[in-house]
């Protein structure tokens, strides 16, 4: 089983993949260990494109981030759809946690505090710019099951039928 959690910043994607990984006995990946090195610098378009195609040659896997080449292998979508306030609250309680520390599963000296303008930026664009292209991608046929959150409702009952 391949399974893809994607949506905004701050929309609990590593949270549920998590979860979904430990009910299912998957392995959990992160696609920021992959997109930022120390110091939120960006790896190359190059080094993210190999690392990505190693993982998802993989035979099972829960992939938590935005990546359409995952999303295309992906048996599984799962959208966290939330509201930007929704975003920019979580994103600020994780941050005043590790506001001068790296979170767990990022690289070193990846303190909160270095990158809070470029996650304003992420949560305010991506209703416009990202969200669209995951709802296409997601009703294309050639994508699998593709499983659209947008309550904490929906979100509960999915995390039920996990069980």
């Amino acid at each position: 089983m391949k399974i893809l959690v994607t949506g905004n910043a701050g929309s609990g994607k590593s949270t549920l993949a998590r979860k979904i990984g430990n009910s299912r006995d998957l392995p959990y990946f992160g696609l920021d260990t992959i997109v930022y090195k120390e110091k939120w610098q960006k790896a190359t378009n190059d080094e993210i494109k190999k690392e990505i195609a190693s993982l998802i040659a993989k035979k099972a896997w829960v992939i938590d981030g935005v990546s359409y080449d995952v999303m295309n292998v992906a048996d599984v979508t799962v959208f966290l759809d939330v509201p930007r306030r929704v975003a920019y609250f979580r994103v600020a309680r994780r941050n005043w946690r590790y506001l001068f520390k790296s979170r767990p599963g990022l690289p070193a000296n990846c303190p909160e505090i270095l990158i809070i303008p470029y996650l304003i930026k992420i949560i305010w664009r991506f209703p416009r710019r990202i969200r669209p292209k995951i709802l296409d991608r997601g009703v294309r046929a050639n994508a699998g099951a593709f499983i659209h959150i947008q309550t904490k409702h929906e979100l509960d009952e999915f995390l039920t039928s996990l069980q």
